[in-house]
């Protein structure tokens, strides 16, 4: 059984494989390892989307795609029938909900603006403080998942109360359904958004959406570019009724001239929330996992039911 991965490093970190297996690195769709006319288990690289999916018709033998990313929207609807798509559920909790807390801090502490500061070697006390404070607040996370989780139990040694909110109502749990959004988001002093992009998230933070914040309120933006119109925070975000942290845009990567870079109230990041040491272990520990049930024939976790 043959398995394409895009790490050399990835090898040592798959764990034991049965020994009908055989991984080979397939970093580039440009060039190919090996034929892939016998490619049956492919983990794609993170860059270079496209050409990746376009390769798809060269694999004829291909049963799984296992993603190395948490979201599947550039695969959804490529992948043949019969393939299954699975994504890299888990792997970016941590590095995630760190980021989703540290950007949380920082807006909230003026750690932006004393940044400037010192880079103009100004002691800007009278600027900032008092600081706002995490204590306190009211947090709404708008995608209810094993990433929203991790951000809850992260951010509750800090006297916070939560809402959570996902596709559908769950109230056993407590979790509001999406449609509840206009009516929750007055009430919240931080808005956490970890949606997967999909035909029902595109678009989702939009003029009424923003409209519907609290003055003061904080929009943090962890799930990809299009959930949030770009419009829409140009219009909304100058008028510093509302501030935003904002670790993805669309488009990305976002143009040197746009008006979002120059607002204090943002923060922007260059997609890092995942992009950590310890990704790739934990990448690597779950396509062990997925190639050794495969291979038994066991069934696989993680796997993506439209486009979740």
């Amino acid at each position: 059984m043959k398995v394409w991965i895009p790490h050399e490093t990835g090898h040592a970190l798959l764990g034991d494989l049965p020994p009908e297996v055989t991984v080979e690195t397939m970093a580039d769709p440009a060039k190919l390892p090996s034929s892939a006319a016998d490619v049956r288990f492919w983990v794609p690289p993170f860059l270079a989307q496209r050409e990746a999916t376009a390769l798809l018709s060269e694999l004829p033998e291909l049963a799984v795609v296992q993603l190395l990313s948490a979201g599947a929207d550039a695969w959804v609807d490529r992948v043949p029938p019969g393939v299954l798509l699975c994504d890299a559920r888990g792997v970016h909790d941590p590095s995630t909900a760190e980021w989703v807390v540290a950007a949380i801090l920082s807006q909230l502490r003026a750690f932006p603006a004393m940044a400037r500061a010192q880079a103009q070697r100004r002691w800007a006390y009278d600027d900032v403080a008092p600081t706002d404070e995490l204590a306190g607040k009211r947090v709404l996370i708008v995608g209810a998942g094993s990433i929203g989780t991790a951000v809850r139990q992260r951010l509750a040694p800090f006297e916070v109360t939560f809402t959570l909110v996902a596709r559908t109502a769950r109230p056993e749990e407590g979790v509001h359904g999406v449609g509840e959004l206009t009516q929750l988001l007055p009430h919240a002093d931080v808005v956490v958004v970890l949606v997967p992009l999909t035909e029902q998230t595109q678009g989702l933070v939009d003029e009424k959406f923003l409209a519907a914040m609290r003055d003061g309120a904080l929009l943090v933006n962890a799930a990809r570019g299009p959930v949030a119109r770009t419009d829409a925070l140009v219009d909304e975000l100058p008028s510093g009724r509302i501030s935003a942290a904002l670790d993805v845009t669309d488009p990305e990567p976002l143009p040197t001239d746009h008006p979002l870079w120059e607002l204090p109230n943002v923060l922007i990041t260059p997609h890092v929330a995942g992009s950590v040491r310890g990704l790739l272990p934990r990448a690597y520990r779950l396509v062990g996992e997925q190639i050794r049930r495969f291979a038994t024939g066991a069934q696989l976790t993680n796997v993506v039911t439209n486009g979740y």
